[in-house]
């Protein structure tokens, strides 16, 4: 079967409100049961349901995405709606088409508040380091509490679920790169390569060392090239435009297909590179650091970059609901919610490109980071480079040789005392209410540049700058259309409007001149 037939079957049947593709005992499988449309999924080898089930196949005690290349018969499989569903069930891994690289699956999202800013904490920072009664304190319950929620949530434990994040890392480290098994412990948080190796093998029944002799690939000798899958389509280009527009001077820089930046890696400078995989939907990571141990910091922050994590049959499905909306997923498939490197970063962007166009935004911020950021080698090329000014660094400067407005330059400095003392904290996900609040109290930040901070630097898919120019025409032209209701999706809803209207405004321009 044709997977745009797939598509048509699944769809409308198979994605629930919140994505989930699972609900078996759900009136809505007209067509097909769930057992037997994830085989049709699985035969077309639909890279758009990659990560939302796994199969296990029996006669071989593994399980696989369902874009592997076995073809096993129906009845020798077996559905999972998540990888540790098959693992407690007794399957292995597969080999080749390593489960551990799947895009996040719906099914870790998690259902209440507490529990998916929990998980997105932990796949960005990995192991925390301070102790469960720290952790959950962050997110204003006791160690005790958290764990039930994720164990009824999710399946597992925060500490489970970080451990074994990390052994995915570890795993695909060694499948992917060259690096010597010891810095692969390291970086997967381990002190003692023994205790790497029995978990490894309690975990994937086979040791580092097999896995990498049963790999047999090779990698630039530069730096350590990582594949991060995502579900397409993707429109690569359009993310691309928005970095190279909004680019940072002197620490970001988009060349031809490839997009380039340098960043702070613990005391010392990072440089990655991103581009597109011609023939898989993956981008290719390149990523030069002195300590391997900040690599799974840098690949979960690439993901949120290129919001590579995004489902967009989920999206769409919400957008079936509204006829103009539907449109535009038709016209222009595979946008993404683009998300600058660091929220504070995002902070005073934003707020230097109040009111001004993009070219000017971009030497502003320019101008600030000549002046303030920090000045490096950059990792690549050797030439000179900056890293965006930390919190510290602003909090007391004058910003004199930033050409903009005395009331920026305050707001600028004010978020920096904030984050400085703690006032304001961007370093684990908060509740988006909290976070808007606390941003608009700071002086000349209003609607707008609030909701765009939590769209490009917090992730919130539900963040909407209605006050914006374009989105505001938009709204008025379509008065039918109302955005509450692709609630919580309004971000993808935003980026779409930006893309189609955008277009429409510089072809008027064209004509006009």
């Amino acid at each position: 079967m044709h997977p745009s037939a797939i598509h048509k079957q699944i769809v409308p049947s198979m994605v629930s409100e919140n994505g989930d593709i699972w609900g078996a005992n759900s009136v809505r499988f007209s067509l097909m049961s769930r057992d037997n449309a994830f085989y049709e999924a699985m035969l077309a080898r639909d890279y758009r349901f990659d990560g939302k089930f796994f199969v296990g196949v029996k006669t071989t005690g593994i399980y696989c995405r369902p874009i592997c290349p076995a073809r096993p018969k129906r009845e020798n499989v077996e559905f999972f709606v998540d990888a540790l569903g098959a693992e407690r069930a007794g399957y292995r891994p597969c080999l080749r088409c390593r489960p551990e690289s799947a895009p996040l699956s719906p099914a870790w999202h998690g259902k209440s508040a507490v529990v998916q800013r929990a998980l997105r904490s932990i796949a960005d920072e990995g192991f925390f380091d301070s102790g469960e009664e720290r952790f959950a304190e962050r997110f204003g319950v006791s160690a005790r509490h958290l764990r039930r929620l994720f164990v009824d949530e999710v399946g597992q434990t925060p500490k489970q679920i970080a451990f074994n994040n990390r052994l995915n890392f570890a795993r695909k480290l060694i499948t992917e790169s060259r690096l010597p098994m010891t810095k692969v412990a390291f970086t997967a948080g381990f002190t003692s390569l023994r205790r790497f190796n029995d978990a490894f093998k309690k975990r994937f029944e086979r040791s580092p060392t097999q896995i990498r002799r049963e790999q047999k690939t090779t990698r630039p000798s530069g730096g350590i090239e990582l594949s991060l899958s995502y579900r397409p389509p993707l429109d690569w280009e359009h993310l691309l435009e928005f970095f190279r527009s909004h680019r940072i001077p002197g620490i970001e820089n988009v060349d031809g297909n490839t997009y380039e930046r340098v960043f702070r890696a613990g005391d010392g400078v990072g440089a990655l590179r991103v581009r597109p995989d011609t023939e898989r939907p993956q981008l290719l990571l390149e990523v030069f650091v002195e300590d391997p141990r900040h690599l799974f910091a840098v690949v979960q922050r690439v993901r949120r970059s290129f919001d590579l994590n995004s489902d967009p049959l989920l999206v769409a499905n919400e957008f079936r609901t509204n006829k103009f909306l539907d449109s535009l997923a038709h016209k222009y498939p595979g946008l993404r919610v683009a998300q600058r490197w660091d929220p504070f970063e995002t902070a005073v962007c934003t707020i230097l490109g109040q009111l001004v166009s993009v070219e000017q935004a971009s030497r502003l911020v320019g101008q600030l980071v000549a002046h303030y950021g920090e000045r490096v080698v950059h990792p690549i090329s050797g030439s000179k480079a900056f890293l965006f000014p930390t919190p510290e660094r602003l909090v007391g400067a004058s910003l004199d040789e930033v050409k903009t407005t005395a009331t920026r330059k305050r707001s600028i400095l004010e978020i920096a005392e904030l984050v400085h003392r703690g006032s304001l904290d961007f370093t684990f996900p908060q509740s988006p209410g909290a976070s808007r609040e606390k941003l608009l109290r700071v002086a000349g930040v209003g609607a707008w540049s609030s909701e765009y901070v939590h769209l490009r630097g917090l992730g919130d898919t539900d963040a909407f700058p209605a006050t914006d120019l374009i989105l505001r025409r938009a709204l008025e032209m379509h008065p039918g259309f109302d955005v509450r209701d692709v609630s919580p999706w309004r971000a993808y809803a935003a980026i779409y409007l930006w893309r189609h209207y955008a277009a429409e405004l510089s072809r008027k321009k064209r004509k006009t001149t």
